[in-house]
């Protein structure tokens, strides 16, 4: 039977109308593009919660802000390329610096976008976040992973940027999943090898534990959800007991979840990484697979470099 696909910014549409129903303190700052992240049913169900900025990034932020202080949860949302980096400075100074409770949900995160080409695959968006302080950087995993993040989002008292695909991916959780900030979940165990990844790459992930497994390797494989706050103590666990870790991710290799399990490693003195993911360069127009074969983001790769480590 086929494995159920769906993208996670839909996760995104469905949980914001949900959180809106309950609490009419949030609010959706739209930046002209609801129908690609999924704000339509939200615009049309409760309008009076609902602004459009037009295609204005810098001034969504600083209209985010000035609600936050009004007692508002607003959730600016636009594409991950323009909420990162278009408006960055408006989020490190008028959001980030004053700790505003303001959400930045982006769509469109990694090279999901596919044949849209470079210009709209964000693949440094969350190293940009992740060094602003006060900033918390989640990729949910898969459709009912976004939607309760989404949710504990909301809950959450501060600035968080929300990473969501623009492509279906396969669904891994069920609607019971509990998810916490900052607290990586765990999905397979094994002594041999660890295997840490985040959002679309978690069921690639999957896949290679279930390959090694066929190979008498045995690979611990946990959802980074959250890469800012890391799960340090997750990490560390990894390297005390395993030593031997692989980063999987649809972002560049630099200062992203592998950068960030790296930097845990070397304050640890030992243990040993291979990051997996975007390899410093731009993408280009192609299917969304291609573009991850392209960079060695596939399941095959994954299992080389287990097999490698564990020699």
């Amino acid at each position: 039977m086929e494995t159920k696909k769906i993208a996670t910014r839909d996760g995104f549409g469905e949980a914001i109308v949900e959180l809106g129903r309950e609490n009419r303190d949030i609010l959706v700052v739209d930046i002209d593009i609801g129908k690609s992240c999924k704000t339509g049913a939200f615009r049309k169900e409760l309008p009076e919660q609902y602004l459009n900025v037009g295609i204005a990034e810098q001034n969504g932020a600083g209209v985010a802000a000035g609600l936050a202080t009004c007692g508002k949860i607003p959730f600016v949302v636009t594409y991950a390329a323009f909420g990162s980096m278009r408006i960055c400075e408006m989020i490190r100074q008028e959001i980030a610096y004053p700790k505003l409770n303001v959400k930045i949900a982006c769509s469109h995160g990694g090279v999901t976008p596919a044949n849209d080409g470079a210009s709209h695959q964000a693949i440094e968006d969350m190293g940009i976040l992740r060094t602003i302080p006060n900033m918390t950087v989640i990729m949910p995993a898969d459709y009912y992973a976004a939607k309760a993040l989404v949710k504990a989002s909301a809950a959450y008292d501060g600035p968080v940027y929300l990473r969501f695909t623009r492509d279906a991916i396969p669904v891994i959780y069920d609607e019971n999943a509990t998810f916490e900030i900052g607290k990586a979940k765990q999905l397979r165990d094994g002594k041999d090898i660890a295997i840490l990844a985040n959002g679309d790459t978690v069921r690639l992930a999957l896949e290679a534990a279930d390959a090694l497994a066929a190979k008498g390797i045995g690979a611990r494989v946990l959802d980074v959800h959250t890469i800012k706050p890391l799960d340090v103590e997750a990490v560390t666990a990894c390297i005390d007991e395993i030593g031997k870790v692989i980063t999987v991710e649809d972002h560049n290799i630099m200062n992203g979840l592998g950068s960030a399990v790296a930097e845990v490693i070397a304050e640890a003195g030992k243990g040993r990484l291979k990051r997996i993911g975007i390899q410093d360069q731009f993408g280009q127009s192609a299917p969304y697979e291609r573009l991850l074969a392209m960079n060695g983001i596939t399941v095959e790769n994954i299992v080389a470099q287990a097999e490698a480590l564990c020699k």
